[in-house]
């Protein structure tokens, strides 16, 4: 095969894949707590270490590292303790962020405006080895740390109140995931570039919630997702001759549309469903619940209710049986019952 050939081709390829695997991994928790767009405002800090680096001669993925995770932590901090807005919070590293960013690249020996648009827009073929090892080393962390506390992130993202008073270190968990963010938006910097690089850790999310069963089947898939769309889009990037991390973007907003226009036919076919409320449990073989079998997948039997996985939240089920499975508990005209929805 012609790509790869190349050896930066072949690194490009890596480092796709990596950031495929890292950036939904993290982006399903920001979905969960509605912080889509905390990666734009990390991509802009970023790009202030970036010019730091560059103008004191010293590595810019370093930099860039050091100013994200300083930046991510500053913005947990004033969303937890102080009196700024989240919204207010984000909105000052936006313009903070990329204002000095370009002011310093602007001032760096040698800049020129293609420097700038390579950390804006990506240029994954100018990733050299070295910058490689240290995707891999960082990439590898990032998905440890964001599967190894899966459970401790969704319970924290599905409440806080509930999650203090169950003993759980609320801000430092939130610290955590807010300095993965930082890492995953600088090794993501150079394939889709500063300015896309939360599009890679959002919409990969944004499909497998509309396909997952459950929390862990859809981090599964908008991981495949992430290395489809990743991996498949530097392909066409290089047969299409077009910029790579703009590629890779509109290659993952193709798969939601696509997934999105085939899961409302669906839905519309098979009829309304019902989210269930305040569900903080999380349902699966040995969590003690009753499993009953229903036409495609499997509910679970929940205090009278019928609760069916669906991407990053649960649907209530009702089926023509349930006074034999729910055994003891509500018919289907009792209080319980009339919250139910066919699936």
């Amino acid at each position: 095969m012609e790509i790869l050939q190349f050896d930066f081709m072949q690194r490009a390829l890596l480092a796709a894949l990596l950031i495929g695997l890292s950036a939904p991994a993290v982006g399903i928790y920001l979905v969960q707590r509605r912080l889509a767009l905390i990666g734009d405002g990390m991509g802009h800090v970023a790009l202030t270490g970036v010019g730091i680096g560059l103008l004191t001669r010293s590595g810019p993925v370093w930099t860039a590292l050091v100013c994200t995770v300083v930046g991510a932590v500053l913005i947990e901090f004033m969303r937890a303790k102080g009196r700024t807005s989240s919204d207010v919070a984000l909105a000052v590293m936006f313009y903070g962020g990329i204002a000095g960013g370009v002011v310093l690249l602007a001032k760096a020996p040698g800049s020129t405006p293609a420097n700038l648009n390579a950390y804006l827009f990506g240029s994954i073929t100018s990733t050299t080895p070295g910058d490689l090892v240290v995707f891999a080393v960082l990439a590898v962390v990032v998905l440890a740390v964001a599967l190894g506390m899966s459970r401790v992130f969704f319970t924290v993202g599905a409440d806080e109140e509930y999650a203090t008073a169950a003993g759980l270190p609320v801000l430092a968990l939130n610290i955590v995931l807010a300095v993965m963010v930082a890492v995953t938006v600088v090794v993501s910097m150079r394939v889709v570039g500063l300015l896309l690089v939360s599009a890679l850790m959002i919409v990969p999310v944004a499909v497998a919630q509309r396909v997952g069963r459950s929390f862990a089947g859809t981090v599964a898939t908008a991981m495949v997702v992430g290395v489809l769309v990743s991996v498949g889009g530097v392909f066409t990037s290089f047969y299409a001759d077009t910029p790579s991390g703009a590629t890779i973007v509109l290659a993952a907003i193709a798969v939601f549309v696509l997934t999105a226009a085939g899961t409302a036919l669906r839905a519309r076919m098979r009829g309304p469903h019902n989210e269930a409320e305040d569900h903080l449990h999380a349902h699966g073989p040995t969590c003690g619940h009753r499993a009953v079998p229903h036409e495609d997948h499997v509910d679970y039997l929940h205090d009278g209710h019928r609760h069916a996985p669906h991407g990053a939240h649960y649907d209530e089920h009702f089926a023509e049986d349930d006074e034999e499975h729910v055994a003891g508990g509500p018919g289907p005209g009792g209080p319980a019952a009339q919250g139910r929805r066919s699936s």
